[in-house]
């Protein structure tokens, strides 16, 4: 079916809309000139387990695998696996700093992390735990387990790390 594009959205644009008699029609707010249609386009990508993929980053105490999702989505993404190295080495580890993304959602995929958050306190994330961290909160890792992963999904793919400390 390639060449053929049908969207909900468009669908739905063609139906007569009903008008209110009580109150007034809002207009719609004006997309930012970078909207998806703006993008370079997306394409089907699919990431598969190898340890081989585990290798260095941002952080010493962490290795990344790359989901490939960056590349896949014209910089619009980035998502990895994030495995911490253990032991954990608070002097290493606990740097005030904040990341700034537009979009920062972590779950944790094994062990468990102990983290501190601007306004929000300490929290120790386990399996299935999930957060957003909204962007440019300053926030560090105050201990994690042997085994600590996480899923890392940020937008934009490409962003700045700002350590305060």
């Amino acid at each position: 079916m390639a060449g053929t594009k049908t969207s909900a959205r468009r669908a739905a644009a063609r139906k007569p809309v009903a008008k209110s008699r009580t109150k007034p029609a809002r207009t719609a707010a004006k997309r930012p000139a970078t909207s998806v249609s703006k993008r370079a386009p997306q394409f089907f990508r699919v990431s598969h387990h190898s340890e081989d993929d585990f290798e260095g980053g941002l952080r010493r105490y962490a290795k990344y695998r790359d989901l490939g999702m960056a590349k896949a989505t014209g910089g619009l993404v980035q998502a990895h696996v994030i495995r911490f190295v253990p032991p954990c080495r608070p002097e290493e580890v606990s740097k005030l700093h904040f990341h700034d993304v537009e979009f920062q959602m972590v779950y944790v995929l094994k062990g468990w992390i102990k983290t501190e958050l601007e306004g929000q306190g300490v929290h120790v994330m386990r399996p299935g735990s999930a957060w957003l961290q909204p962007p440019k909160i300053k926030h560090k890792v105050l201990d994690y387990s042997d085994d600590a992963e996480v899923l890392e999904v940020i937008l934009p793919a490409d962003f700045e790390t700002v350590e305060l400390s």
